[in-house]
């Protein structure tokens, strides 16, 4: 850990906290921004036809949207691990600033600009885009960890903190880009503008203010500190309970595909069918399509201290960890009924319009699934994996995040290439169907291996209750709040 630096307080806490809970705002501002328009955008049509849009077919938008999207939950493990070891987090954090506006501005290019060279350009943006990603994600959580000595209780406190900044940046992207995209005519390209300016005043905030704010920290490479500690103690072998508690990550990993791949159908398969199946008028005016990307990140700002203070005062009767992931994976289910019911509203015809309301109960209980899951996932390789090996774990966790991405946008792609709106809407029925009968299954699955579970954890889920209540809700709501997959280290 680096130095303290000398600051004051504002609301108990660091300074420093607000100044990362203000970067990391705007640099979710910009990747969610980008994320609500990336497949409208692939999809539509070419400029030269009138349009603003690369023409591809949905099914190939979606594929791509799941490469794009597991990559940016693969390269963090490269971005933590140059910054752990070379770069340290501030410097890290300013090159992968950087690359990330440079590869949203690439992506707003316009066509007439390069003509003939819109595809490159458009790849160059995206790869851009991930790397920068990769270099940024990881390390500004580390530091908001950083600023608080070792058990400090006002540690868990500050996440929650920083997870509504996170949570405030992700539902201003859908609102903001989406009237800017309708300003401009539906130009997307005016969108990923937006993006990256979002992410450029991510990065002036950090060059003002980070010295004055943050002192020192993050400018040593942290695993140079820790290293001859990891070299004594890397040969030791596992015990039995460390194999049992691995055990539970690697199955619990492979639940959290399913659960993902599911969820992350919000900015494919479900933005696509809002933009072309659902009808968005109040009035005369019609609902942007990326508006209904914020649904998720309102409702976990709203919603996250109450299901958190529904698990403390359950007290001894709180549901456990594999229980809870189980209920995640049902209320996934209960979303994609609603989708279903849009669907079957519009009765066949690719003419009618289904009701924006179904899309809006399928979004809040897809967000209720993830604050039922939400104190699991890296909080539980926290708790389970062995200090010597936590890193491996961790990387073995984003695998399984990056891999439900990867087979959300697969999955999503099955909605077909060229097929007519009837076929489109016939496969989307379908796809929806087989994620809920998934889900549930899986979820009764997991209900009857929970306590198995819970006997490999050996006690592991023991230590999250506490005797005092608000020192509980506060630990809860810290994690309940997170739904980036970024732990602090």
């Amino acid at each position: 850990m680096s130095s303290m630096p000398p600051q004051g307080t504002f609301l108990g806490h660091p300074k420093g906290l607000f100044l990362l809970f203000t970067t990391e705002l705007w640099e979710r501002f910009s990747y969610y921004a980008m994320r609500a328009i990336l497949v409208l955008y692939l999809v539509g049509q070419v400029h030269t036809q009138g349009g603003f849009g690369m023409g591809w077919t949905q099914a190939d938008a979606l594929k791509l949207y799941g490469i794009f999207t597991g990559l940016v939950y693969l390269t963090p493990l490269i971005g933590g691990w140059l910054a752990d070891n070379y770069l340290g987090q501030r410097k890290a954090i300013i090159i992968g600033g950087a690359m990330m506006a440079a590869g949203q501005f690439l992506l707003g290019t316009p066509h007439a600009w390069i003509p003939g060279m819109e595809t490159e350009v458009f790849y160059l943006g995206l790869g851009v885009l991930i790397a920068g990603n990769g270099m940024f994600k990881p390390n500004i959580s580390t530091m908001v960890g950083d600023l608080y000595e070792e058990g400090d209780h006002r540690r868990d406190g500050a996440f929650t903190i920083f997870y509504m900044g996170i949570n405030v940046g992700a539902f201003l992207s859908g609102i903001i880009v989406g009237s800017v995209v309708a300003a401009y005519d539906g130009n997307f390209q005016a969108g990923f503008i937006t993006a990256g300016i979002g992410m450029v005043a991510s990065l002036v905030i950090q060059f003002l203010f980070a010295q004055k704010y943050l002192g020192d920290i993050g400018t040593v490479p942290a695993a140079k500190l820790a290293k001859q500690q990891e070299t004594e103690v890397r040969k030791e072998p596992l015990t039995p309970v460390e194999r049992d508690r691995i055990k539970v990550i690697m199955v619990m990993g492979l639940f959290t595909i399913i659960f993902w791949a599911g969820f992350e159908q919000a900015g494919g398969l479900m933005n696509l069918f809002t933009n072309d199946f659902t009808d968005r008028m109040i009035g005369g005016w019609e609902v942007p399509t990326t508006w209904f990307q914020s649904l998720n990140a309102m409702f976990i700002v709203i919603f996250a201290p109450v299901i958190a203070s529904i698990w403390v005062r359950l007290g001894e009767r709180e549901p456990n960890s594999p229980v809870k992931f189980a209920m995640g994976l049902v209320l996934l289910a209960i979303g994609f009924l609603f989708m279903i019911g849009a669907v079957l509203e519009m009765g066949g015809d690719p003419t009618a319009k289904s009701s924006m309301w179904w899309l809006v109960g399928a979004y809040f209980f897809h967000t209720m699934g993830e604050l039922c899951l939400s104190p699991i996932g890296l909080s539980m390789v926290t708790k389970l994996a062995p200090l010597r090996i936590a890193s491996l774990m961790m990387g073995a966790w984003f695998l399984f995040v990056a891999a439900a991405n990867y087979i959300g946008g697969f999955v999503g792609s099955f909605i077909g290439h060229d097929g007519t709106k009837e076929e489109q809407l016939a496969n989307a029925m379908g796809i929806f169907a087989g994620i809920a009968i998934t889900a549930v299954v899986s979820g009764a699955i997991l209900y009857f291996m929970a306590d198995k579970l819970v006997d490999w954890m050996h006690g592991a889920e023991d230590s999250t209750h506490h005797d005092d209540e608000d020192k509980a809700l506060e630990d809860e709501i810290a994690v309940t709040a997170d739904h980036e997959g970024v732990a602090p280290r």
